[in-house]
Order: C-alpha cells, then structure tokens, then sequence
C-alpha cells in the first residue's frame, strides 16, 4: 500500500518520499512502460506460413523504436510537448541504439535506466503489402518497472502534467501496484493515462485501476476482452459500472473512435482521411499516436471532440509511413489535418 499524509509519500517497503510542492510543472508528459527495439521487415505475405518459403526477399529491414512509451513519446515531441520516458533498457548494444534515437528526437533519456540483467525489449516486426502486421517479440527489461522505481524517481513524476503507463496486460511487476501509484500522482495533479495491448487482458486488476485514470481509450478487440462485451457503448458503460470517472473511448480502427465523458452523451468521430496522395504502409502504432495526439490537444486546452480529431489526423498521418512514428505531423500539421483552428 501507499498512504499520504501532509504531501509525504509512504510506500509499503515504510521508506518514504518528500515532494516538494510542485506549483510550476516542467514536463508536459512522462512516457511509462513498453520500450522496444523494432526491427522492420516489408513486406511479407503474412497469409502463409513463413516455411512455405525458404528466402523472403523484402525491402531494407529498417530499425526503429517502438512500445508505448517511445511511439507515444516520441509523437508528442515532434508535436511539440516536453517529453520524458520512463522505462528500462538493458545493458546492450540495442538499449544504446534506443537511447540514442530517442535523444536525438527530442525526448528526454535521463529517466532511460538501464536494467542490471534483463535484455533491451526487441521485436521483429513482419509488415504485409496492406499495411498490417505481425510481431516476434522479446519482452525484456521493460517489464520489470515496479513501483519501486516509481518511488525512487517520484520528484521527477510529479513535475509532469500527464504520467502515460503502458501497455496494460503486460506490465508483470508494477500492473497490481498502480491504483496506489495513480492516488498518489493525483497527490500532486499529476492527470494518470493507460493503454492496453496484447488481447487486453481481463477487467481483474483493471476494475480496481479505472477509478484512478483519467484517460483510458483501449482498442475494440482489447475492450472486448476485458469487457466481454461487443458493442462500444456498452464496453463504456461496463468501465463506467466499475468506477471509471474520467475520459474513456474504445478505438475502433477505420470506423473512427468512441469517446465519452463523465457527464454528456457518448461521441463518435470517424477516422481522420489520409494526407493526400499518400496510402496506409504500416499500422504499427497508430494507436500510440493516437493518444499522443488525443493528449497533446487536451494540454493545450481543446474539447473531446477536437482532442479526438487532432488524435485521428495523427493516427493517419502515422500509418503512411514504416515504424511507430516516422509519419507523425509537427502541431500545425495535425491542427490543418483535423480542421482545428
């Protein structure tokens, strides 16, 4: 458990944390959790088996990174946000190679710690001609954030406006622990968002995090798992029964996406057109950019209705292009693709 008292931490470990009162914020979002090294490949027919073929020849492999916490991370810098992550890598040539692309993108590294004996989180990703793709993947040292850690680095989370955690489902050592971590966050008005990935996990822990999330915008098929549920309001009104207070959505791919708030009906808003003359390449993040974008237009104040536009035109923009984020708009961009003045 974590208790508070008088702006002083208590963790259940009975060490404690004193934070100072943080009137000036100087993050805009801290990225948490899933942090991979993506090895591109395209295009491979993913509707046969790979052995069918003994050599696929495909373009130039490309590396990139990707998982939440960079995809979502590194958006919202090229959207203009302060940005730090917040994760492990381990100590290896690709954790490097993480670092270095982040840096060099403009997200903040100096919460990048490296992990004493788990591996850096890869994946090889197999893209077909349409866009969609497959993943081998190695779940390394990014699993093992816990909150421990989170304790020992809570100055520097509660200077941010929004702490981003993911992807929920695959989060072994801290997923348990995070409506204690969400309270204490709010402690400081630090505004608490989750996303999910794999099949979405169930609604156990879920059930006990929804109350202490401000944001949350799950895929259909992960809703659907969690939820057992197939109709979109419905998924929202059972996160709604379970105690969830602030935005939720379900992400509904081509037919747009579903948003609601605590109070007013729910609202669908279609998928945002593709930029002109320019066609789906790969659909490896588009959720993460999604909520980047959902994000950086709440920050700067927009509505649920514009704040999903400007999320939508970054998600286009996203899936023209190979990797998480090498299609991502800078801010005028994505405020011209929206229609958002």
């Amino acid at each position: 458990m974590i208790y508070t008292l008088s702006r002083v931490v208590f963790f259940m470990d009975n060490t404690y944390s004193k934070i100072p009162n943080m009137t000036d914020k100087t993050i805009d979002c801290i990225t948490a959790g899933s942090c991979v090294l993506d090895i591109l490949a395209s295009p491979v027919n993913l509707n046969e088996p790979l052995i069918a073929h003994p050599v696929h020849k495909i373009k130039p492999m490309q590396l990139c990174c990707g998982g939440l916490s960079c995809n979502s991370g590194l958006a919202m810098a090229r959207l203009g946000m302060k940005t730090h992550i917040f994760t492990y890598v381990g100590n290896d040539p690709w954790g490097q190679m993480v670092q270095n692309m982040l840096y060099n993108q403009g997200v903040d590294t100096n919460l990048l710690l490296t992990h004493p004996s788990e591996p850096t989180s890869t994946t090889v990703v197999t893209i077909d001609p349409s866009g969609e793709r497959a993943f081998i993947h190695c779940q390394g040292a990014a699993k093992r954030l816990n909150l421990h850690t989170c304790q020992k680095h809570l100055e520097t989370l509660s200077q941010s406006h929004y702490f981003l955690v993911g992807y929920y489902s695959l989060m072994p050592d801290l997923q348990d622990d995070l409506p204690e971590l969400f309270a204490v966050l709010h402690e400081y008005g630090v505004k608490t968002v989750m996303d999910s990935a794999g099949d979405g996990g169930t609604m156990t822990p879920l059930k006990s995090i929804l109350p202490h999330l401000d944001i949350y915008i799950p895929s259909y098929a992960e809703a659907t798992n969690q939820t057992g549920q197939t109709e979109p309001q419905r998924m929202i009104d059972v996160y709604r029964d379970a105690g969830a207070k602030g935005i939720l959505g379900v992400k509904l791919g081509e037919k747009g996406v579903l948003l609601s708030e605590k109070h007013g009906p729910s609202l669908h808003l279609s998928a945002c057109d593709l930029p002109m003359g320019r066609q789906v390449v790969d659909t490896t993040g588009a959720g993460d950019t999604f909520l980047a974008g959902f994000i950086t237009a709440q920050r700067h104040g927009y509505d649920l209705k514009q704040s999903g536009q400007i999320g939508a035109a970054v998600a286009a923009c996203c899936v023209t292009a190979m990797g998480g984020t090498t299609g991502v708009p800078d801010w005028d961009q994505a405020l011209a693709m929206a229609g958002v003045g």
